[in-house]
C-alpha cells in the first residue's frame, strides 16, 4: 500500500512521480467545515474508486472499483442522516449528483474524510477526481489529470497525506 504526499501549492508526490493538482478554493485547512471550499489537512485513506463505465474502462486499484449509475449521488446536507454518504437520486436532502455532464467525476477516489462516522458540519464529499483542463480550484477535493490519477491508482495508492501550509 502506498501513500502520496499532497503539498498545499498543488502538487501530489508519490516516489519520483510528481503530479500537478487542483486543490480547494478555500485553501488547505486543518479546521475543515462544510461549505468552506477547503481541502482538509490530514491522512485521507482511499476507500474505493467509482468510474463512468460509459466513458472509461475500469481502472486497476488496490481498493474496490465500482461503476457509477445515473442515479448515484452524495448527500452534503449536515442535517440529514445520510450526510457524507453515497445516496440514490432523487433524494430529499441537499446533495450532489455523481453522474455529471462534464468529465470531473468520470473517475472518483472516495477519500476517508469525516466518514467513520460522519459528524455534521465537518465536511463531506472529499474526493480524488479529475481536474478541469485549467486546474481551477475544487470545492475541497483533490483534482488530477486523468493519466496521473490512473498512474497513482496503478501504483497502489492507498492514502493521501495532505500537508498544512507552511
Amino acid at each position: 500500500m502506498t501513500e502520496a504526499l499532497v503539498r498545499p501549492e498543488g502538487r501530489v508526490i508519490l516516489g519520483r512521480r510528481v503530479c500537478r493538482a487542483a486543490l480547494g478554493r478555500g485553501g488547505v485547512r486543518a479546521d475543515k467545515q462544510e461549505g468552506d471550499g477547503a481541502t482538509p489537512v490530514g491522512r485521507l485513506v482511499l476507500r474505493r474508486v467509482l468510474f463512468r463505465a460509459d466513458r472509461l474502462a475500469a481502472p486497476r486499484a488496490l481498493v474496490p472499483v465500482e461503476p457509477l449509475a445515473p442515479a448515484d449521488g452524495w448527500c452534503d446536507d449536515p442535517s440529514h442522516p445520510d450526510y457524507n454518504r453515497m445516496i440514490t437520486l432523487p433524494h430529499p436532502a441537499r446533495h450532489e449528483a455523481l453522474w455529471r455532464a462534464d468529465a470531473l467525476y468520470d473517475l472518483i477516489g472516495v477519500l476517508g474524510w469525516n466518514d467513520a462516522p460522519p459528524r455534521p458540519g465537518l465536511g463531506s464529499a472529499i474526493f480524488l477526481h479529475l481536474a478541469r483542463a485549467d486546474f481551477a480550484p475544487t470545492e475541497g477535493c483533490i483534482g488530477l489529470a486523468l493519466p496521473d490519477l490512473l498512474g497513482l491508482l496503478e501504483a497502489g495508492l492507498s492514502a493521501l497525506r495532505v500537508m498544512p501550509p507552511d
